[in-house]
């Protein structure tokens, strides 16, 4: 039994944790502040309760493996979601509207083809089968198993060259290029490009790689929580207990201290000696200079945006043809059906999240104008709004300049991988959204069997199975 230090109580951090206390590990986890999730926090004010973090989960079938793995209560037991339908509706500039169905390809290259005319769905239909041959080559090794060194084939793009496009022959096709030439204008192909901006990336300097994103959304579906996606992270550390897992709270950590070139334990900010033969780091690595592995790209090289929040106040019932998840370009709008995030059914709690990829600063002016199209009468019932901006984010969670790190995409010549969940330090390892393979809550909780299984078996371990 191995003593193991985990950095950190964010999502990845204690999916890590509860794998590897069940292989028989005595883990304890040191984190910063006052409570657990890292980034999937909660804001309550007045009756009215905020995800600070992520509002909808994809691929719940990562969360699915960890509560089987670790104990006997599956996660459904201990978390109700609920898949959302419709799955997202846009707001064109021009006012247009185009609602997905949930989980439904031709669904979706239905309500394409109502908006944009005759053969618009089955172009739509094309860009995400061309989607889905980059999900089918890239999945396993950028998702499920360990960085490798060589990692040529994940810095080629997967995407497939569409016949005839002069932009192939020149170099490799961003994301927003593909857009344009496969789905045209219109507006058209803004369904593309806002649906992978709301991740934190930016589509004109993204891959062609960046539409497994929404492939991946619209095959598997988008799910919310109820209660708010904080009721997962508390199932999360609630497993974490239930498999003797110790969390040490207000607990930070100054240092990873390194004897005969291997890993040793922790210093912590009380000037506390840690004692383990390994660490696992689960927050952004920069705050503690730790050193790449051999397959690592630099954490400043990965993609990473700067996101604000606007929590939003309303008077009114929640209408019933509102849609729980509105995209307007860069912004999304989040308007929950659930009776545990307002104080009675009189009002309505909704978030508004932008990211910004570039020196801006948006304001609240800006944010509620932008949510006002999608939320009619949205001035009229505000009784209050509150703004969280990255400068929160970094105090909540220690994120270097309030960064929040985006999937990992293949191509781009590996500039959006991550570092290897390994390091040039014997017995360090990384976890959660700042390493392989990358944000979210999905790609955040994979770095737990990842890591889990470099540690249980070493070497040899290929892939999570």
């Amino acid at each position: 039994m191995a003593r193991i230090a985990v950095i950190g109580a964010g999502m990845g951090a204690m999916a890590t944790a509860a794998r590897l206390s069940v292989a028989g590990h005595q883990v304890t986890v040191y984190e910063r502040g006052a409570t657990y999730g890292g980034a999937v926090g909660r804001y309550a004010r007045d009756g009215f309760v905020f995800d600070t973090g992520p509002g909808l989960v994809h691929l719940p079938a990562v969360y699915r493996d960890l509560f089987v793995k670790t104990g006997k209560r599956p996660l459904e037991e201990c978390a109700e979601l609920v898949q959302i339908d419709p799955a997202v509706r846009y707001v064109l500039p021009d006012g247009r509207t185009v609602t997905f169905p949930g989980g439904s390809h031709g669904g979706a290259a239905a309500a394409v083809e109502a908006v944009f005319g005759t053969g618009s769905g089955e172009r739509w239909s094309a860009v995400l089968g061309r989607a889905r041959d980059a999900w089918d080559a890239t999945r396993r090794p950028l998702l499920e198993e360990p960085l490798r060194p060589d990692r040529e084939a994940l810095g080629r793009d997967p995407y497939p060259a569409l016949r005839g496009s002069g932009l192939l022959r020149r170099r490799p096709p961003t994301l927003a290029e593909v857009a344009a030439r496969e789905l045209g204008g219109d507006g058209f192909d803004g369904l593309l490009t806002s649906r992978v901006r709301a991740y934190g990336i930016d589509p004109a300097t993204a891959p062609a790689s960046a539409a497994v994103l929404p492939y991946m959304e619209q095959t598997f579906g988008s799910w919310y929580v109820r209660g708010g996606v904080r009721e997962l992270a508390t199932a999360v550390y609630e497993r974490c207990l239930e498999r003797k897992v110790a969390f040490e709270f207000g607990a930070g950590v100054l240092e990873v201290l390194v004897r005969d070139e291997r890993v040793a334990g922790l210093l912590l900010a009380d000037g506390t000696e840690v004692a383990a033969d390994a660490v696992v780091c689960g927050a952004d690595p920069r705050q503690l200079r730790i050193p790449p592995g051999p397959a690592s790209t630099p954490a400043d090289s990965a993609g990473a945006a700067r996101w604000y929040t606007l929590f939003l106040a309303l008077r009114g019932p929640r209408p019933a043809d509102a849609v729980h998840r509105t995209l307007l370009g860069a912004t999304t709008v989040l308007r929950p059906d659930d009776p545990a995030t307002r104080p009675d059914a009189d009002h309505e709690a909704v978030t508004v999240h932008t990211v910004v990829t570039d020196g801006s600063a948006p304001v609240a002016e800006e944010l509620l104008a932008t949510a006002a199209r999608a939320v009619p009468g949205l001035r009229e019932r505000l009784l209050w709004h509150e703004l969280r901006t990255p400068a929160d984010v970094e105090a909540a969670t220690g994120a270097v300049d309030g960064r929040v790190p985006a999937p990992a995409l293949a191509g781009a010549g590996g500039r959006l991988l991550h570092p290897a969940n390994t390091t040039g330090v014997p017995g360090l390892y990384l976890a959660g959204g700042w390493a392989h393979p990358g944000g979210g809550l999905a790609h955040a909780g994979m770095t737990g069997a990842l890591v889990a299984g470099l540690i249980v078996e070493g070497a040899d371990f290929r892939g999570s199975r």
